[in-house]
């Protein structure tokens, strides 16, 4: 007797749950017509759970750690205020993240410039789209020994990322402050390695490594360049003597699906992101290692 009691309990909660996420999926509908149909293909408890209650729409978002995912907890409690909550599905460290974004398995993602995807979307015959560019991680010249341009000796050794597009911003910023003249064809064409330097301004050594491998061997260069991403992420302090200005094209935005580009949920995500407040708390948060587009 009693196990029929607890049997006959057990499928009345079932029966309670489900009918209690079909009603939660109604409002999951009303998300569903601003573009985030997959959170509403199934009645299940994730769908209950990750959105559509009380008008409050999901994105899912593919988001890079540092500084993405803090920017975006950040503007977390305005987003809500908006109706949206940002659902990150993972870091873009698996490389995947523009074709998951395409595959529709992401509503966006938040990891890369506006050079890199127009190069994966001629890749791959994607339609992938910048909504808007949000902040810029200027590329920069560190040194763990040197705190200035001028003290900066002759033949110093200095290492930049061996990768196409960071390759040419680290050689451009070489160009710029004097170490180095680029062909003007690789300066045309945003694309340039060690080949493409016509003359040293000054008498210096420039390594090409991995990007990844440049902070764990730093104590072998005078100088090096990087990302600052990776350098926020490795928590490692150094001296940052020159770097891209605010007016970078390496912007890093929101991107999504041309068919998703005008999507209100979207618009509004940007439109937080764009705020004065958020803006602001970039510039503040991250004192110039990370610069604002506004």
């Amino acid at each position: 007797m009693k196990k029929t009691f607890v049997a006959v309990l057990g499928i009345a909660l079932a029966v309670l749950a489900l009918s209690s996420c079909s009603k939660k999926n109604k409002k999951v509908a009303d998300c569903c017509k601003d573009g985030n149909a997959d959170c509403c293909k199934e009645e299940k408890a994730d769908c209950c759970k990750e959105g559509g209650e009380d008008g409050v729409v999901v994105l899912k978002g593919i988001i890079d750690l540092v500084p993405h995912q803090e920017i975006i907890d950040y503007a977390a409690p305005a987003l809500l205020k908006e109706g949206i909550k940002v659902v990150t599905l993972q870091d873009a460290s698996d490389n995947l993240g523009n074709e998951k974004t395409f595959a529709g398995e992401a509503d966006f993602n938040y990891f890369q410039h506006k050079p890199y995807l127009d190069s994966v979307n001629l890749q791959n015959g994607w339609d992938l789209v910048s909504v808007a560019a949000i902040h810029v991680e200027p590329i920069s010249l560190y040194s763990d020994k040197y705190t200035s341009l001028a003290e900066v000796p002759e033949k110093a050794v200095i290492a930049v990322p061996d990768d196409g597009t960071n390759e040419y911003r680290g050689l451009k910023l070489l160009n710029d402050k004097g170490f180095i003249r680029l062909s003007e064809n690789s300066l045309s064409a945003l694309d340039a390695n060690v080949g493409d330097i016509t003359e040293y301004l000054k008498p210096v050594k420039i390594v090409e490594i991995n990007a990844f491998q440049i902070i764990p061997t730093r104590a072998d260069y005078d100088l090096f360049v990087n990302n600052t991403n990776k350098i926020l992420e490795s928590g490692i302090k150094t001296n940052i003597l020159a770097q891209e200005a605010a007016d970078s094209p390496y912007g890093n935005i929101i991107v999504t699906k041309a068919s998703r580009a005008n999507d209100p949920a979207i618009q509004k995500l940007v439109k937080v992101l764009l705020s004065d407040d958020v803006q602001n708390w970039i510039r503040n948060k991250y004192n110039g290692a990370v610069i604002p587009v506004k």
